[in-house]
């Protein structure tokens, strides 16, 4: 090439700030500290921590392209397209994406791989390394090495053969390297001789890249690198998976608000580790009517959510409580409801998937434990959608063959990590559906929209979906009360606590019993409340039956009181207390009688009173002042973590990210105009240093060093910068002629060795 930058970092002063900013936003371990000006920032991105995250993000084509720019050093845009067996249009988009990336630039020599690119790819084929070795600093042409390939014995071609699959290196024994080809009497000298095996000065022997590529034919890899596997797919309907998926988000709602109104009041204590318990866990999944897997994705999407945190129970226990978030999410619509749940896992690096299995120290995995994530998991979720939405709506992924089709996809589009995907992309199939984004296998329009950030569309798609929640219910004779579809939030909170749920579905069913009615009754609700309730909420007349179960119950209700005695039990009805007081079942209640009207016992009052609803009573509490006191359990609640994303929309996050990179965009800018206007300093800090010795390995430029030795003798070193690792250069030191290592806290100042 006849222009380019003389380092990466003219490159990035000299870019525009748009597509500075992209690469801030594309790399953000970029960002964090704000680099001080672009030689910083360059210096940054050559760091072998952060060029394995950005290469973490490329899918196989890239990494093919990125592989055969370090075959070929410095090289052409249109010679990679030559060297990647691909189509050309697709190279050239990859080679785009490499250089807005950063992990190559335009030397003036022509295109190169960034230094640290090639140690920092690793793998084989399925991860976009072909295997080959850099060219030689002198290359033979093609023709040169087709003509010297012709020479070989069979010995030798299948000795090249073996090392080329081998990796590119081997070792050669006591072969000769200074024979020439007519005095080789080995297959190894053949290849020596010949230059078609190069040898290191530690002894080993590599293939150079221009061998490798004749060998495959002028290309770095056999097979095709733009082939992306395709997916089996069937039939379905665009509508039925669009209905599938609403039912299966119905339904996790309608759990998520059970659950949380459940834990609201009696909430399950936290383990020492900070997770779920076992036990808890299990009597959540009998609660929810789900296997105990299903149970702990909820438990944690709804802390992922917001809804759930860690707080103090009734007795000032750690425990699992509520958040007051919870107080604002069921007063959403039941779409918008389900939006804050699916955009939290769909962003959340929890693994549900995990809870029951075994760890590596062979302990079972809680649910809630602090060590529950994988950092790779929101990609994975996120890949396997997009997987899903690259179908034709009315497809679905085939029976037995999708999955793995789907899993093969993803992992061409992220081949690098981890070793786990195949895992990761079923874990995330089974909790899209059963959180209603995907129905059928397929991904549904709510799904979709929710998968693209339009979050407002994805609310409308599933309120199209689902029925309008109904005001009243059916009550039958037989003491049943049918929703036929969804009910207000309010008013299912309130049937519920007057009648039980004898079944869920399309149509809940609730029962009508005695233990029900005085439930309601112990909240402060009066038989007239009671009557009107029902009167309102009722499509149809209040059956006879119904009416005569809530007089009774309400006749009965309070005609034994109970108070402390430890307790006591007092009634106006003495035959009342003559029941409980021989009845068979109370002899361990310890009641005695010390008035007609009166019986005391050594039994708590919590202990006493479900024990006497067992035997058919129905008493309550009464106060010091003779007054009846209703026992309404307190809804616990605790605050929500800060940070969390509950009332967040996805907008809103998008808009923080990009004020970061413009603050830190506007940073690089300052610091290169001030760099600019700085005289040359005499001494240089360790952050500078770090910055002008990547540059000058980037550059393959001699430096001077002034360098403060261990025993505190200052001194200058002219050095070739080979490497730059964990804060120690390795370098070959001219006046020692040999490859050294230094301390870079210890170098004081870095310059050219031209301005000596």
């Amino acid at each position: 090439m006849s222009s380019g930058y003389r380092s990466l970092a003219d490159q990035l002063r000299a870019w525009p700030d748009e597509r500075l900013a992209t690469l801030l936003a594309r790399r953000g371990d970029l960002v964090s500290p704000a680099p001080q000006d672009s030689g910083q920032l360059a210096s940054r991105a050559a760091t072998r921590s952060s060029l394995s995250r950005a290469l973490d993000q490329l899918d196989r084509l890239a990494l093919t392209v990125l592989d055969a720019l370090v075959v070929a050093g410095h090289t052409t845009p249109e010679e990679v397209v030559g060297l990647v067996r691909a189509e050309p249009a697709a190279t050239r988009a990859a080679l785009d994406v490499l250089l807005d990336l950063a992990l190559a630039w335009e030397s003036p020599a022509g295109l190169r791989a960034l230094t640290g690119v090639p140690e920092a790819l690793v793998g084989g084929p399925e991860a976009g390394v072909s295997g080959l070795r850099p060219r030689s600093p002198e290359p033979l042409s093609a023709a040169e090495v087709t003509e010297r390939l012709g020479e070989l014995s069979e010995r030798a071609s299948t000795l090249l053969r073996a090392v080329l699959d081998a990796g590119g290196e081997a070792t050669t024994g006591e072969a000769r390297h200074t024979v020439s080809p007519a005095q080789a009497r080995t297959p190894a000298e053949e290849l020596l001789s010949r230059r078609l095996l190069v040898r290191r000065p530690d002894g080993v022997v590599v293939l150079p890249g221009e061998v490798g590529l004749v060998l495959r034919g002028g290309r770095t890899t056999l097979e095709p690198a733009d082939a992306v596997p395709e997916v089996p797919t069937s039939s379905r309907g665009a509508d039925l998976v669009a209905r599938a998926a609403a039912g299966a988000a119905f339904e996790a709602v309608r759990r998520v608000e059970l659950l949380l109104e459940t834990w609201g009041t009696h909430p399950p204590s936290a383990l020492r580790s900070g997770g779920l318990g076992v036990r808890d866990l299990k009597a959540a999944a009998v609660l929810l009517g789900v296997d105990e897997p299903g149970a702990a994705l909820l438990v944690e999407t709804a802390a992922g959510a917001g809804l759930l945190d860690a707080g103090l129970g009734r007795e000032s226990e750690p425990a699992w409580v509520p958040t007051d978030a919870y107080d604002r999410w069921v007063g959403l619509t039941f779409a918008e409801r389900w939006r804050v749940l699916a955009r939290a896992w769909l962003d959340s690096p929890r693994l549900p998937s995990l809870v029951g299995r075994r760890d590596p120290a062979g302990k079972a995995w809680n649910a809630l434990v602090p060590e529950l994530v994988g950092a790779h998991q929101v990609e994975t979720r996120r890949l396997t959608l997009e997987a899903l939405a690259e179908l034709d709506p009315d497809l679905v992924p085939a029976a037995g063959t999708g999955l793995p089709a789907i899993v093969a996809r993803v992992s061409w589009r992220r081949p690098r990590r981890p070793r786990n995907r195949a895992e990761q992309v079923a874990w995330a199939a089974e909790e899209s559906a059963a959180l209603g984004v995907t129905g059928l296998g397929g991904l549904s329009p709510h799904g979709r929209a929710l998968l693209a950030g339009e979050e407002e569309q994805a609310v409308a798609a599933l309120d199209a979906l689902l029925p309008d929640p109904v005001e009243q219910v059916l009550l039958q004779a037989d003491l049943t009360a049918v929703a036929p579809g969804p009910l207000a939030s309010p008013l299912a909170r309130r049937l519920a606590a007057i009648a039980d749920v004898e079944s869920r579905g399309g149509a809940t069913v609730y029962r009508f019993t005695p233990p029900s009615v005085r439930r309601a009754l112990d909240l402060g609700w009066s038989a007239a409340e009671l009557h009107e309730f029902l009167d309102e909420v009722s499509a149809t007349p209040v059956p006879q039956p119904l009416s005569y179960l809530v007089d009774d119950t309400a006749r009965t209700f309070g005609s034994v009181r109970v108070g402390h005695a430890e307790a006591f039990l007092r009634s106006d009805d003495e035959t009342a207390l003559a029941e409980l007081l021989h009845h068979p079942r109370s002899q361990s209640l310890g009641l005695r009688r010390i008035a007609p009207t009166v019986l005391v016992t050594s039994t708590p009052i919590d202990v006493l009173l479900p024990r006497l609803r067992e035997l058919g009573a129905a008493p309550v509490v009464e106060g010091p002042d003779g007054e009846v006191r209703v026992a309404a359990p307190e809804q616990l609640r605790t605050r929500g973590p800060r940070g969390s994303r509950a009332g967040r929309s996805a907008g809103a996050v998008a808009a923080r990210g990009e004020a970061s990179v413009a603050h830190v965009l506007s940073a690089v800018r300052a610091g290169d105009r001030a760099a600019a206007a700085r005289p040359p300093a005499a001494t240089t800090s360790p952050a500078d240093a770090l910055t002008l010795l990547r540059e000058a390995i980037e550059t393959r430029t001699t430096v001077v060093i002034g360098y403060v030795d261990q025993q505190g003798r200052r001194g200058d070193r002219v050095v070739d910068p080979l490497r730059l690792d964990g804060g120690v250069l390795l370098g070959y030191d001219h006046r020692a002629d040999d490859e050294l290592r230094f301390a870079v806290h210890r170098v004081h100042s870095v310059r050219e060795a031209g301005s000596v």
